[in-house]
């Protein structure tokens, strides 16, 4: 029998409105500890997105290590691929010595598919990992002068499909006798996002359809997604992220996936995450929100965090004082006020109005922004062309500045 548990998306590093979730990480990472012994697993599959940031803090990677060096001890193999958030050349600095403790990392796309399969053979049963990183423009279609942007996105699911279809013709030639895992980390079409995944490749436009991965696999390991879920086939699944990134998550249970193999027969399991912390809504009017806050109580091992949304039927200068003064209190026993907004009915909306009151612009995408502001146009003929449009600017801007650092 072999036990392959099957994780994503940690994200270490990672903050929520400016509270840092390293004790989020860290309990969570207890919680899997124990898992791997009293389960027994053999292999941790990490589907991307290690990091939050490309260059990680220096706490980031102590959490990291530290976490390693209790993995290594257990005796179980762990294979980490990058994700559209982690650098490759990061994750690829320790690479020849993680592989000496059983530790395999494939950060960015190598140059021949066959790098990417690594063998676990172990107890009677044989599993072949395709260990695939996120693929990035360069590793998929080249690009051409004054090509349009739709252009763009079409080759860009072409090249998709064609990688997978190359990594799944080697895998049959050479390896047809044994079970076989194909690691992701891109957006399937149809699976249901939350507000903390930012935005898929180009625009959320080259999310590619889930039988891209073919028939081959008898397990696609899913990363980036960071709500848990299956797409298109109970074998092609999001193990989701182990806390919850967004307040959109806030009612999301978190997992792990574990794939048992037992006489080259292979069973699917979800194993859920406790709550370390609760993210909580508080709705109404100011008086409604602000006796929900005051009864508020807790049992989780962290503070949980609250977002306020209040609702009041006239548009009021004081009304917009005091849920200022509910956020900025921070006398809550069991709860902190992170994020708030206010609406009246009898305004009219603009961007503005659109923004929660006291809450930052940085806490939304361009890409957000904008939308929220062709919302307030209602209907438009052209929203799309406009959407599109935007992101082929984004895209442009932030291809510049990434040169610029470079």
């Amino acid at each position: 029998m072999l036990k392959i548990l099957h994780t994503s998306d940690w994200h270490i590093g990672k903050q929520l409105h400016k509270v840092e979730l390293e004790q989020d990480l860290e309990l969570f990472f207890d919680w899997l500890h124990s898992v791997i012994q009293n389960e027994r697993i053999d292999v941790v599959l990490m589907s991307g997105d290690l990091f939050d940031q490309a260059n990680p803090s220096q706490s980031a990677l102590r959490q990291y290590y530290t976490f390693l060096k209790r993995i290594v001890a257990l005796n179980c193999k762990l294979i980490i691929t990058g994700g559209n958030h982690d650098s490759p050349s990061v994750l690829n600095a320790p690479k020849e010595v993680l592989d000496l403790l059983d530790v395999s990392i494939v950060g960015g796309a190598p140059e021949t598919i066959n790098e990417l399969f690594i063998p676990i053979e172990q107890n009677g049963e044989k599993v072949m990992v395709a260990a695939v990183p996120f693929l990035r423009d360069r590793d998929v279609r080249k690009s051409a002068p004054g090509e349009s942007y739709a252009d763009k996105i079409e080759q860009l699911k072409a090249g998709l499909k064609h990688y997978f279809l190359a990594l799944n013709n080697y895998f049959t030639e050479n390896y047809s006798d044994w079970n076989y895992i194909v690691m992701a980390h891109l957006y399937a079409q149809g699976a249901s996002i939350s507000e903390s995944e930012r935005d898929i490749q180009i625009g959320n436009q080259a999310g590619v359809d889930a039988t891209i991965f073919g028939p081959e696999p008898n397990y696609v390991a899913l990363g980036h997604i960071h709500r848990p879920q299956r797409v298109g086939a109970d074998h092609v699944r999001y193990s989701g992220s182990p806390i919850s990134l967004s307040f959109s998550e806030r009612s999301d249970q978190k997992q792990v996936v574990m794939i048992t193999v037992n006489n080259q027969a292979l069973s699917i399991q979800s194993l859920h995450i406790p709550i370390f912390r609760k993210l909580v809504l508080f709705e109404g009017t100011l008086d409604e929100v602000t006796e929900k806050i005051e009864g508020y109580t807790s049992d989780s091992p962290l503070t949980d965090l609250g977002e306020v949304l209040v609702r009041e039927p006239k548009e009021s200068q004081s009304a917009i004082r005091r849920l200022e003064e509910i956020l900025s209190s921070g006398a809550h026993e069991s709860i902190q006020l992170v994020k708030g907004r206010i609406e009246f009915a009898d305004t009219v909306k603009g961007l503005g109005s659109a923004l929660s009151s006291g809450e930052s612009i940085h806490n939304y995408s361009p890409l957000q922004l904008f939308e929220m502001r062709l919302n307030e146009e209602g209907e438009l003929d052209n929203r799309d062309d406009l959407l599109l449009a935007f992101r082929e600017v984004l895209e442009h801007v932030n291809r510049n500045l990434s040169n610029e650092l470079l």
